[in-house]
């Protein structure tokens, strides 16, 4: 077979036997689950919590309306309802039937509540009682009450900005450090899945047959491809559900055009993220023999993703155009966690992308190279960990 050929069938034997594995299945099953599961959560609490039900009784009905419009103009939204009587009332308070219960005379009103008073309810009833009692002030100073609050209306500073602020700047934030938690993730679970079938070969000796009719080189790269592709799958399906969800809870408004360049970003970088450190997973992991001895060679590969993903999540936030965050972004290894945040943020120049690009392409040619080395000289030695001399030596 052409090697071509030969990386393909190794290829395809990692996917067909990843994808159809119970664990695979049912990890995928359980991630699909809780995404719907909290995405129905958020949904069903939102509508539950977006309408406060506040009762009125007596001559505090008076304010019903003007609390209403007060609440709407602070971001709150209310339905008023009139109850019959204070005891009618507070019993529909402890039967959970209304948020709040509001009695007594507009001048000396009473909140009612369950526990503890939802903070705009009581914000909104507080200034209509200042209202209430500021225009019974005009009213005996013999001024008309609603031409003054017409001049009052007009009255304010008028501002002029710079650097307007982004109105989707939370949107796009909650994006970005979903995509970076979402390429962390994925880039570990499965560099380790690469890592640990070159230990289980070497420990079965699988690998002795397989080495006989193909060379390393094509083996190690059809287990890089065929799991990686078993990656994509797993990552499209979260990833795309995930997205879809968060539209669909309206927790994300932002331009389709947007979340679908942050999607192809985020592919792309996982492509490039996961050929980089799984070539380097495999190489580590090819130096040991022992399912016992991997998590030795594996930390230190780890931890080049643990450092971009918490200067990711601690430094993006609050500064998004941080010079810190923008330099570590072309570097290779660093790249594929922070400028897919830093895209998703909006932040990141095409120049800068299309050079990080190309660094990580540079990089993983490299790695590839010396990567395949270090595994054909290591790959057949058993018993004791090999030395990276030792296996560059021998290859």
């Amino acid at each position: 077979m052409s090697p071509a050929r030969t990386v393909w069938t190794v290829a395809r034997r990692e996917v067909t036997t990843r994808i159809r594995t119970r664990s695979f299945l049912i990890s995928t099953g359980a991630i699909l689950a809780v995404l719907v599961g909290y995405a129905a959560l958020v949904l069903f609490i939102g509508q539950q919590g977006r309408t406060a039900e506040v009762g009125f009784t007596g001559q505090a009905n008076a304010i019903a309306t003007p609390f209403e419009s007060t609440a709407t103009r602070l971001g709150t939204e209310v339905r008023t309802s009139q109850v019959p009587d204070q005891a009618t009332g507070e019993r529909l308070l402890a039967d959970g039937e209304l948020n709040a219960l509001v009695t007594g005379a507009p001048d000396a009103l009473n909140l009612v509540v369950r526990d503890t008073p939802p903070p705009r309810i009581r914000t909104a009833l507080d200034e209509v009682v200042r209202q209430q009692a500021l225009d019974a002030e005009l009213a005996m100073a013999g001024l008309e009450p609603a031409e003054v609050h017409a001049v009052l209306a007009g009255a304010h500073v008028q501002v002029r900005s710079l650097e307007p602020a982004d109105p989707q700047r939370g949107q796009r934030l909650g994006v970005a450090i979903g995509a970076g938690a979402v390429l962390y993730f994925f880039l570990i679970s499965f560099g380790q899945a690469v890592a640990q079938g070159v230990v289980e070969e070497k420990t079965s000796r699988v690998v002795e047959i397989l080495l006989s009719t193909i060379r390393p080189a094509q083996l190690l790269a059809g287990k890089v491809l065929g799991i990686g592709l078993a990656g994509l799958v797993q990552f499209a399906l979260v990833g795309g559900i995930g997205m879809l969800a968060a539209v669909g809870t309206g927790a994300l408004a932002l331009p389709s055009s947007a979340l679908l360049g942050t999607a192809l970003w985020t592919l792309v970088w996982f492509l490039l993220g996961f050929a980089l450190y799984a070539t380097v997973l495999a190489a580590a992991a090819s130096l040991v023999s022992r399912q016992e001895d991997l998590q030795g060679v594996v930390t230190p590969v780890i931890m080049a993703l643990v450092v971009p993903f918490v200067v990711g999540v601690s430094l993006l936030p609050s500064d998004p155009e941080s010079p810190v965050g923008a330099a570590l972004s072309l570097v290779p290894g660093f790249s594929p966690v922070l400028m897919p945040m830093r895209t998703a943020l909006g932040v990141a120049a095409p120049w800068e992308a299309a050079l990080a690009v190309l660094l990580d392409l540079v990089a993983l040619a490299v790695l590839i190279r010396v990567g395949g080395r270090v595994y054909a000289g290591a790959v057949l030695r058993s018993g004791a960990r090999t030395s990276l001399r030792d296996a560059l030596r021998r290859s």
